[in-house]
């Protein structure tokens, strides 16, 4: 036991000192590995159980806005997402993740190593699969079954077909979708699952009014236009997550990844939030007022 604290202590002391290139080489060895794995699952398990605790014995939840953290997410998507799991519990344990890029600012790759989720990741750079690929089968807790990686450019024409030739239909516990591009179109034509929780990342900076998006074209390019011609604001995916029989009922705390839950769903115990409660953040506020001038009047389409 003395020598694996030794050599725990030595990988974390190497770890701390390496300089920022090496950091970002390092993400699949085992220092990561040891600070992520063997202390994030402990706790968060103690934390999972300690929500379970508070539903079994009817006391008060904290409030969602409070309860986010980051184990590999962007910013605190993966402790919003083991509270909602916490309260309406696994059944799965699938999820889908459509443009994943990178195990590091994902909103599956905690469930995938420290939940025991299995997956379909859907690259759209070749690049980014061989990434992916790597550190899962690299990972303690994915050596032995990686989820499915495939590199492919989705479209809403598509992303049915990718889903089945992947063997992925029916009910899945969770959703991930984060193109930067026709994200709403993706979503509104995606038939052959239902996910449990579904997350989107949103254009903040149309606040709450409208209700639009892109048009659609298969190779869309944010760039080809501009950079903040892309995706759609919440007002958009309100509407379209109501047609599908989806409610929003979080966003992560910058104001731009929204949390919807099927309905039917522990709606006793989640309450549905308002667009405003997402659109609060000073990061939210300065994109309405400095950025979206830019894009205002370009031929974005009302849904």
């Amino acid at each position: 036991m003395k020598n694996v604290l030794k050599k725990i202590v030595k990988k974390t002391f190497d770890f701390a000192f390496c300089d920022y290139e090496k950091r970002i080489q390092n993400t699949n060895n085992n220092v990561l590995n040891v600070l992520n794995n063997q202390v994030s699952q402990i706790e968060q398990r103690r934390l999972f159980l300690f929500y379970k605790d508070l539903l079994n014995n009817n006391k008060n939840f904290p409030d969602i806005k409070d309860v986010g953290f980051r184990v590999y997410s962007q910013n605190d998507e993966d402790g919003i997402l083991l509270y909602l799991f916490s309260l309406i519990g696994f059944e799965s344990k699938k999820c889908v993740d459509i443009a994943y890029s990178s195990p590091n600012g994902a909103n599956t790759t905690n469930l995938l190593t420290n939940w025991g989720f299995t997956g379909l990741l859907v690259c759209g750079a070749e690049g980014e699969q061989k990434s992916a690929e790597k550190f899962f089968s690299n990972h303690p807790d994915t050596v032995i079954y990686p989820p499915k990686i495939v590199h492919k450019w989705v479209t809403a024409e598509n992303v049915n077909e990718i889903l089945l030739e992947n063997g992925v239909n029916g009910s899945i516990d969770f959703l991930s979708l984060d193109m930067d591009g026709v994200d709403y179109w993706i979503w509104n034509s995606l038939k052959v699952v239902e996910p449990r929780v579904v997350v989107v990342e949103f254009h903040n900076i149309w606040g709450d009014k409208k209700a639009v998006t892109v048009p659609y074209k298969h190779d869309f390019n944010r760039f080809d236009v501009h950079e903040d011609f892309m995706g759609a604001p919440l007002p958009a995916y309100v509407k379209l997550a109501e047609k599908k029989g989806y409610r929003l009922v979080a966003c992560n705390k910058y104001g731009f990844n929204a949390f919807f839950l099927k309905k039917g769903i522990a709606e006793g115990i989640i309450p549905t939030i308002s667009m405003k409660d997402c659109l609060a953040h000073p990061q939210a506020l300065d994109g309405i007022k400095n950025r979206l001038p830019a894009v205002e009047n370009l031929d974005w389409l009302e849904v």
